[in-house]
């Protein structure tokens, strides 16, 4: 799928996007990173890219001194400005996350929630660099993502040339997309954040999620 393709996905799942965060099995691990992804950000000025429906901008937010949500589609943008509480205010900005330097504000920390899976393994670097150019030396960056569990996650269809993996999606309405989503392991993760400048990267595994958090070098 292309990056046209996956906007095009993600602005006709809208709607029906958070029903991931309600199956039963995974109730567990959100909890736990319901306390860890907030914290993380105590006190930060957070760049959420990309920011989706705003699931996790708006638990990020009662806690961060400020943050801005970016994203490509419209629709899924629309969903994060009418569910965030307004006591607890963020931005919201359509923009392209490999185009962070046109995106205003000062950060000193980043969120990518659920990205990294969509990124051609071709491709991970470039975001990357591009997302730590926009932030200074010494920031916090957390990425979440999913884990493969059998039974939990649509399966794998197929995989390319490159190693990259793909699902085919149904959505409520009975359309159907195939969609880029691929499953690293813990020391891919490492090595690829710490060649574009990535320190005291610490990778967990949970049963469904796993996230890294690491600061930028100074």
């Amino acid at each position: 799928m292309t990056d046209a393709g996956l906007v095009a996905y993600y602005a006709a799942r809208a709607k029906e996007y958070e029903q991931v965060y309600e199956k039963p099995e995974r109730q567990g691990d959100l909890a736990r990173l319901h306390e860890i992804v907030p914290a993380f950000f105590a006190g930060r000025r957070v760049l959420d890219a990309p920011c989706g429906t705003g699931y996790w901008t708006r638990r990020i937010a009662p806690r961060a001194a400020s943050i801005t949500g970016v994203d490509l589609s419209p629709e899924t943008l629309e969903i994060a400005r009418a569910n965030q509480p307004p006591a607890h205010p963020a931005t919201f900005v359509v923009g392209d996350v490999y185009a962070l330097d046109q995106i205003d504000g000062d950060f000193d920390a980043a969120c990518v929630g659920f990205w990294w899976s969509h990124v051609l393994l071709f491709d991970l670097e470039r975001f990357l660099n591009g997302l730590h150019t926009r932030l200074p030396a010494g920031s916090r960056v957390l990425v979440l993502d999913n884990r493969y569990v059998e039974g939990s996650n649509y399966p794998i269809t197929r995989a390319d040339d490159a190693g990259n993996t793909y699902q085919v999606r149904r959505l409520n309405s009975g359309a159907e997309y195939e969609v880029l989503k691929n499953f690293p392991s813990p020391a891919f993760v490492r090595e690829t954040v710490e060649s574009c400048g990535g320190a005291e990267v610490e990778v967990v595994e949970l049963t469904h999620y796993w996230y890294a958090a690491y600061a930028l070098n100074e």
